[in-house]
């Protein structure tokens, strides 16, 4: 039995949808680091119960470090993005966790500056608050060994290709590490969205919107570019399409980045068939109900889209672009 309602949350969901296509499912996936990450902290004596922890957040690890803190005692400070909806404040008040939310503005690298700046004003003015730094320090990593040993056990030892967004690098590249520590053969597909710098593509913008959570604006620490072997770019618009199909198909209700992540976990067990492909579901569908889902009559046939194969990223291009990275370093 739990003994608090976040390990209940951070606990995923592995759902057979075909012979080859798995889908791990998260009611919010963040949760699993953030638990962890705090709990190693409290363990090595780095915080005390009561103290104060402080991160910037897009909203989802937010919620994952609310409720991280509420687990173990400690106090929670947040720096929101514009994106914090009405819902997500409500329940971090109600949790105790203090929110500073940035003004609106459309630049999402603005949008994180400002929140980064803000973050060492406060650490200045209260140096006893320990910054968790998620998108930098691999504390971050910790908690998805458990999540390796489920998948492991659960696929049997069969040959395995993880999909999944990049976002701050913690859960894809967490999985691969603690997979490949006995199958090395283990491939990693990274999503992401067009306009992100952590892979190149900050030269093609989407003309509806970045997908949160799985792209950035500035670089990410956590990010092991050398761990993935794929690539994929996918547009709003493809991944609303493959978050439509996913859930009038499957029934599986998530978010858009689990979408693009559906469409490219479609096409790599097309193009593999001895292995089984596992893409992550890293949070329901409820925040995108208004801008994905009431649009669902708009979605394209997911058997329609197929990604532009390219060798470089001067050839990218939307809606869908692939390339193989082969586990490189970026280039300097």
């Amino acid at each position: 039995m739990d003994r608090h309602i976040a390990e209940a949350i951070g606990r995923p969901d592995l759902i057979r949808l075909d012979d080859r296509l798995v889908c791990l499912r998260f009611e919010t996936m963040k949760v699993v680091s953030a638990l962890a990450a705090v709990r190693h902290l409290l363990d090595t004596g780095v915080v005390r119960p009561g103290d104060t922890l402080l991160d910037s957040s897009s909203g989802i690890y937010a919620y994952a470090l609310a409720l991280a803190c509420h687990r173990h005692g400690m106090h929670c400070h947040i720096v929101g993005s514009t994106t914090v909806d009405r819902t997500l404040r409500t329940q971090l008040a109600v949790l105790g966790a203090t929110l500073e939310q940035m003004e609106p503005c459309s630049d999402l690298k603005l949008d994180q500056k400002r929140r980064v700046e803000r973050v060492h004003e406060i650490l200045a003015e209260h140096p006893g608050y320990h910054w968790m730094r998620q998108y930098h320090d691999d504390v971050h990593y910790l908690g998805y060994r458990a999540v390796a040993d489920l998948i492991r056990t659960s696929t049997q030892g069969r040959e395995l290709t993880v999909v999944g967004g990049v976002g701050s690098g913690a859960s894809t590249g967490a999985l691969a590490h603690y997979l490949r520590e006995d199958a090395p053969g283990t491939e990693l597909v990274g999503v992401q969205p067009f306009g992100s710098v952590t892979f190149g593509a900050e030269h093609v913008a989407d003309p509806e919107i970045i997908i949160a959570g799985i792209g950035s604006s500035i670089p990410f620490g956590n990010v092991r570019h050398a761990a993935y072997d794929t690539l994929h770019w996918i547009s709003f618009e493809a991944a609303l399409a493959g978050g439509v199909d996913l859930l009038r198909r499957h029934a599986v209700f998530a978010g858009l980045s689990t979408g693009a992540g559906y469409l490219a976990a479609r096409w790599e067990r097309d193009r593999s068939p001895d292995r089984t492909v596992l893409f992550v579901a890293a949070d329901t569908g409820h925040r995108y109900v208004d801008t994905v889902y009431a649009r669902h009559r708009e979605a394209v046939p997911v058997g329609s889209l197929a990604p532009r194969q390219v060798t470089g990223r001067d050839g990218l291009a939307l809606p869908w672009s692939r390339m193989d990275w082969n586990r490189a370093e970026p280039a300097s």
